[in-house]
């Protein structure tokens, strides 16, 4: 374990602020993590994946552990279905696509979501109609208190809309070392229904479409609207898309008649942030070297070179006016540091 000093974060994280650790070390096994877990002289450790679902406002006053276990390898199969099992270190997006070239279904819709396999479940990473749920069978895990090993299954999560029990009352408790997922192998089930992927699909010439041309209608769609984050620093969507009531929305069709919504619920619908964005009027605005990207509001940029600190008071006055404007309270996705 080499432990180094005073070190840039800058590419430990996709939105690429520049602050730094005051110790750092990587790790590239579950043996080199419970040794540097145990390392009591380094009190205040941050466990780091890819760095795709933070926004780093502070130099970090203690040991960064990057996580960088690697490997992917199949537990079992049958005709129909197979399980496989993915380390913490591995890009999520290599990931998606091993399971693709091996004709293995199901996260084909997740396709170019930033980060790695250990920090999916965290969130329940979801896009185009599909959440990290839908195929995660368990994980394992390593307490950072004491070194422990524990195994969380699906009913243990509590997952939710980007959420999971990691970021509710095991927050911070567990470092995720590998994630099992359920796969299958034929008769894929397609989710083509949300967004504009059928019409991404009718744009590629693809009437009968599989679990691969699923995956590049994706892909087409979030390089259109999501800017590279080896480009421009970003983590994706910053803000969650709010839950409201069917009362509350009704109110609101009164004024803003064009405005889009999911069913929840019975009672309740899901509206787009991005939208609400926009009609505040910040899509696009640029604040020197951060600000809002022009094809997508609920993606914050940093242009270069700007603090934590400005795209987080950047995304403080966008929740005030989308109060303001629609009395509803948007929720960042990303965690703040």
């Amino acid at each position: 374990m080499h432990i180094k000093q005073n070190i840039s974060l800058k590419p430990y994280n996709t939105f690429g602020i520049d602050v730094k650790a005051k110790h750092f070390t990587a790790v590239s096994n579950t043996n080199e993590l419970i040794h540097v877990l145990k390392q009591e002289n380094y009190p205040n450790k941050l466990l780091l994946g890819g760095g795709s679902n933070m926004l780093l406002t502070q130099n970090f006053n203690g040991l960064v552990i990057h996580v960088n276990i690697q490997g992917i390898e199949v537990v079992c199969e049958d005709a129909n279905f197979v399980t496989v099992k993915a380390n913490a270190g591995t890009n999520w997006h290599e990931f998606v696509l091993w399971c693709l070239n091996n004709n293995y279904g199901g996260i084909e819709n997740l396709s170019l979501i930033p980060g790695h396999v250990g920090t999916a479940p965290i969130q329940n990473i979801g896009a185009y109609g599909v959440e990290l749920k839908d195929v995660f069978v368990s994980c394992e895990t390593i307490s950072i208190k004491n070194q422990t090993l524990k195994v969380f299954k699906k009913e243990d999560c509590n997952f939710g809309y980007r959420n999971s029990v990691f970021k509710q009352e095991e927050k911070g408790k567990h470092v995720i070392t590998s994630v099992t997922f359920k796969l299958t192998k034929q008769k894929h089930t397609l989710n083509t229904n949300y967004g504009a992927i059928t019409s991404a699909l009718e744009n590629m010439g693809v009437t009968n479409p599989t679990i691969q041309d699923v995956s590049k209608a994706v892909i087409s769609i979030r390089e259109s609207k999501l800017p590279n984050p080896k480009i421009i620093g970003n983590s994706g969507s910053f803000f969650k898309n709010p839950v409201i009531s069917v009362t509350h929305y009704n109110t609101l069709k009164h004024n803003f008649e064009n405005i889009p919504s999911y069913p929840v619920s019975n009672t309740h619908v899901k509206v787009p942030a991005g939208w609400l964005i926009e009609q505040a009027g910040f899509k696009g605005k640029r604040f020197g070297n951060y600000g809002v990207h022009k094809n997508q509001a609920l993606v914050l940029v940093n242009y270069g070179n700007a603090k934590g600190n400005d795209i987080l008071k950047l995304s403080k006055i966008i929740q005030e006016t989308v109060k303001r404007l629609f009395d509803i309270s948007i929720e960042a996705e990303v965690n703040i540091l």
